[in-house]
Order: C-alpha cells, then sequence, then structure tokens
C-alpha cells in the first residue's frame, strides 16, 4: 500500500478520499487555491500546498505543477477525485511519466472511452445496444443537416470529448441546428479544449439508470447495482437513489452483465460507472463510461456496504479486489440530494457569498458529506455543489422519509441553496410512486412552482432573526397560530410546505 497520496482536489470529494487514507494509515497531502486558503480540506490534509490563484486554469488544473510537486514532496501517488482532472488522459499520462501512479484507469483507457464516439464504436464490437447515431465528428452546418435527416428528428448534439452535459442540444427540427449547432461547438471547446460533436437519435424522457463498476489489474470485473439518476436539470444529476424503481431483477441482471461486458471491452481497471438510457419499452442503450469515482458514489455505498474508495486504493496499489460478485449484496434504500449554491426560485442561478450559519442534520440513517464550514466564502470560480445529503433506510418509502427530516433539519444561511427544491422533490407524487423520468425538472417541477408567491426577504430576515435569538437565549418558542411545524415562533404554511416559503406567525 502507498505510503503518501496526493489529493488532486477540493471540498467535498477531497475530504472523502482524505478520510480514506487516514483510516488507512496513508499519509495525505493536499491542494489548494488562494479561493481556497480557509476550505476544510486544506485542515483536514496532512500536508497542504498552495497551487496557485483561484481560477481553475491557473490551480486545479495545471497538470505540471501538480505532477512536479508530488514528486518534490515524496508523494506515491495522485487521486484526482471527480471533476477537474479526473478524466484527462493528459494528466493519466503525465503522472506515469513521472513515475506515479494514477488512482484511476490508465491514460490508454481514459483516452478510449472519454471519445464518445470511439467508446460507442467499442461497445457495438462488444454487443452493447447504443443509441442510435452516427460515429464520426460533423464540422459543416451542411453534414449535420444530412446527418440529421438520416437518423430522424428529434436528435441530441454531442460533444464527442466531454461528458456532464457541456455540449449537448436537444433540436426538434431542422431550423434549430445551426445555431445549436454553434452553441455546441463553443461550449465543448471551452469545457474540453475540443470542439468536435456528432449527432444521436433523442430518446424523449427517459430514464437514466448508471451501473457502478470496478476492476483489478488480476483480470476480476465486479458490479454493484444501478443508480437511478434521473431526475436532473440541463444534464446535471441533483438527486440519485438505489435501487430504481424502474427496473426488474431480469432487467437489473442484463444490464448489470452489459455494464461488465463494458468494462471488460474497454479494458478497464479501477472504478467507473457504465451509464444507460432506458425507454419508454424498459429498453436500454449504452450513454457513455464516467471514468472516474462520480458524486453520487455513497449511495452504492449505503445499499452494499463497500467503501470504493478504499477498494480503489487497494486496485491502484496492484492487490486484487476484496471481493468477487457473489459476494455484493444489497440491503435496503439510499437516496442522495445534491445541495448546491444554486436558487431554485430563480432558475437555478448560482448562489456565491458569505455562510453565516451552518447546521448540518444528522441521525440514524444520516450521511452527509461536505467541504463547507461557517464562516466560508464559497467561491464563484468553482462547482457550485457544496455538499450531498444521504440517507438509507429499509425501504424506499421510510428512506424518503428519513430524507425530509434531514432536510428540515438542514440550515445554511448567507447564500440560496438547493434544499427547498429536494424538500419539493420529496413532497412529489411523481417521485414518492416512483413514476418519473429525466423531464421531471421542466415538466413537473417548474409547472408545479411557478407563479407562486415566495416569503418577503424581510420576513425571513425576522424569522431568522428570531431564530438566532431564540437558540442564543434558550428561550420557550413563541406561540403559533396552529399546530403546524414550529420553530423559535415560525411556522411553514400549507401552502408552501414543500417549497421552503416560511411564513411568521407571531402573537
Amino acid at each position: 500500500m502507498f505510503e503518501k497520496v496526493l489529493v488532486a482536489n477540493r471540498g467535498e470529494i477531497a475530504i472523502r478520499i482524505l478520510r480514506a487514507l487516514r483510516e488507512l494509515g496513508i499519509a495525505s497531502v493536499a491542494i489548494y487555491s488562494e479561493a481556497d486558503r480557509s476550505s476544510r480540506h486544506v485542515r483536514q490534509a496532512d500536508e497542504a500546498y498552495l497551487i496557485g490563484p483561484p481560477a481553475p486554469g491557473e490551480s486545479y488544473l495545471k497538470i505540471d505543477r501538480i505532477v512536479d510537486l508530488a514528486g518534490r514532496i515524496g508523494a506515491e501517488a495522485i487521486h484526482p477525485g471527480y471533476g477537474f482532472l479526473a478524466e484527462n488522459a493528459g494528466f493519466a499520462r503525465a503522472c506515469e511519466d513521472a513515475g506515479l501512479v494514477f488512482i484511476g484507469p490508465s491514460s490508454e483507457t481514459i483516452a478510449l472511452v472519454g471519445d464518445k464516439m470511439q467508446a460507442r464504436k467499442t461497445m457495438v464490437a462488444a454487443g452493447i445496444p447504443v443509441v442510435p447515431g452516427g460515429d464520426r465528428p460533423l464540422s459543416s452546418d451542411d453534414e449535420i443537416e444530412a446527418e440529421a435527416d438520416r437518423i430522424g428528428f428529434p436528435v441530441m448534439l454531442k460533444a464527442a470529448a466531454g461528458g456532464g452535459g457541456k455540449g449537448m442540444r436537444a433540436i426538434h427540427s431542422k431550423d434549430e441546428l445551426a445555431a445549436a449547432a454553434k452553441a455546441a461547438r463553443s461550449e465543448a471547446g471551452s469545457a474540453f479544449a475540443d470542439d468536435r460533436i456528432y449527432l444521436e437519435k433523442l430518446i424523449e424522457n427517459p430514464r437514466h439508470v448508471e451501473f457502478q463498476i470496478i476492476a483489478d489489474a488480476h483480470g476480476n470485473v465486479v458490479h454493484l447495482g444501478e443508480r437511478e439518476c434521473s431526475i436532473q436539470r440541463r444534464h446535471q444529476k441533483l438527486v440519485e437513489e438505489s435501487p430504481s424503481t424502474a427496473l426488474t431483477k431480469s432487467l437489473r441482471a442484463k444490464m448489470g452483465e452489459a455494464a461488465v461486458k463494458a468494462a471488460k471491452a474497454s479494458g478497464y481497471v479501477n472504478a467507473g460507472t457504465i451509464e444507460f438510457l432506458l425507454d419508454g419499452n424498459r429498453e436500454f442503450y449504452f450513454l457513455e463510461v464516467n471514468a472516474r469515482l462520480q458524486v453520487e458514489h455513497p449511495v452504492t455505498e449505503l445499499v452494499t456496504g463497500i467503501d470504493l474508495v478504499r477498494e480503489q486504493l487497494r486496485v491502484a496499489a496492484g492487490e486484487e479486489l476484496s471481493f468477487g460478485q457473489l459476494d455484493v449484496f444489497h440491503r435496503g434504500s439510499a437516496i442522495e440530494c445534491r445541495i448546491c449554491a444554486e436558487d431554485p426560485e430563480n432558475n437555478f442561478y448560482p448562489s456565491t457569498g458569505l455562510i453565516e450559519r451552518l447546521r448540518e442534520p444528522a441521525g440514524p440513517g444520516v450521511r452527509v458529506e461536505s467541504g463547507i464550514h461557517a464562516g466560508f466564502e464559497v467561491p464563484i470560480y468553482y462547482d457550485p455543489l457544496v455538499s450531498k445529503l444521504l440517507t438509507w433506510a429499509p425501504t424506499r418509502e421510510q428512506a424518503i422519509e428519513r430524507m425530509k427530516r434531514a432536510l428540515s433539519e438542514y440550515n445554511i444561511e448567507g447564500i440560496k441553496t438547493t434544499i427547498p427544491f429536494h424538500k419539493a422533490v420529496m413532497e412529489s407524487e411523481a417521485f414518492r410512486t416512483g413514476e418519473f423520468d429525466t423531464s421531471y425538472v421542466d415538466e413537473v417541477f417548474f409547472p408545479m412552482y411557478a407563479g407562486r408567491e415566495m416569503p418577503l426577504p424581510e420576513v425571513a430576515a425576522i424569522a431568522a432573526a428570531l431564530v438566532r435569538e431564540s437558540e442564543r437565549e434558550e428561550a420557550k418558542p413563541l406561540a403559533v397560530a396552529d399546530a403546524g411545524a414550529t420553530r423559535g415562533g415560525w411556522r411553514q404554511s400549507p401552502e408552501s410546505r414543500t417549497w421552503g416559503g416560511w411564513q411568521l406567525h407571531l402573537k
């Protein structure tokens, strides 16, 4: 096993990896930008080094600087986390060339699965169903129009070198093609330094279901079941859970087998995710390989009891997996809500600023993965994810109720967050019955809450001040108008119960 590992990331995922390193007795090294001097991951590591200015391109994305630092301080391996350089084949190759272990798949595998068109060809050769479409980049508007006519509208423009929703555009008619192609190229070039785009058939309102896999260098490949990721906006996941309500036992087995086959076909070693789309007829299609640890990996950890980061480290050190496929058992139900610094009342517009107060939920079956603290300034430079809230329970219904309780306990003051959105999801009939797809936010959530009257900022400020005063003096709660949910003299009205619109009621 390694003696020292550098974590090339920030926030909650850096802390998650640092904890695993500490449990294994491995010395840990953090890097940080000038904007992250007061971040929790800096204080939690055994060593921490300033890597550059706030902008990612001058800090967390500086391959030469990170690799050079790892060599100078005696680190043997680098864990990239997710985002930033996690799926950058050049970074993995630089680590390999410097004699460092990249804790993830090889640079060759990352290059293979990172090119979406090449990945499609690989899956077709392996007999795995893919979404109908092209396998070549399209360089002109005429080529795009001809390919769209061949596939048939609606179609999806996609970036050849990317993921995470970047460079994707749904197109329903020829009139939309030219503008969408220009925007997709621009976004792809900015996000991935590669503006190639291609077309696929658009599967309308699918379920997005992914399978966690992990493989070692000794030929062992295991899947750990699925995660449902259909509640998303702009192709960015918001809620994940396991098991999926969309899968039958036989379909789960077929998709699990396909995931293992996909991993083997791409020569995959370490942890990764095989993503699928499920159409209305429950036919599944390969979507992409995420060659890294996923944001939502704790969902799988909760239902299987397997520590994925620990296994990543063991596999990277050359050891065999500590379990086989028959050793993987799934117990209960787990849900993850991504808590982002975004305003769901304003189309999820980013919200940055100082976190004035923070109270995190706890209790049985509750897990919080967080990178923030009271007094932390949420910077404008990085992904808006500030924490992940997870619950586990023996049944899905109990996991939902537990999540509702945990969300009611979560208090982040100073910035807007997606906590109100998640409260609404947990209350919605579509989610509770499991009858939803990737159109949920646009077709269920926004129409349900469009035009909703939100509380005045002055009222919210008064309520927050009362809460602070009552907590400080340990006073009894003020009287309220009825027996609604109370706290410090304020209650949540029935009308806004699922949307976070707090109203003040005083006698």
